[in-house]
């Protein structure tokens, strides 16, 4: 068997499941928009950039907000 420069061979079965695009929350993209909401006593404030809801505490009670 002749191998051309630049072909390897490889024992893949050429299936691979890669990511698809899904990332943290199961992959449901809202956008730039939307509301950091606190689950618990209901403060909200609008969504910013860059910056997850789950990573944000809510000023009046401390609880992690959600995205909404």
């Amino acid at each position: 068997m002749t191998q051309m420069m630049g072909q390897g061979q490889g024992g893949g079965t050429g299936r691979g499941t890669g990511q698809g695009g899904k990332g943290m929350g199961g992959g449901r993209g809202m956008g730039a928009g939307g509301n950091c909401v606190c689950p618990k006593c209901g403060y909200s404030t609008p969504h910013r950039r860059g910056l997850s809801c789950y990573q944000i505490k809510c000023p009046k009670c401390g609880t992690l907000m959600v995205r909404r």
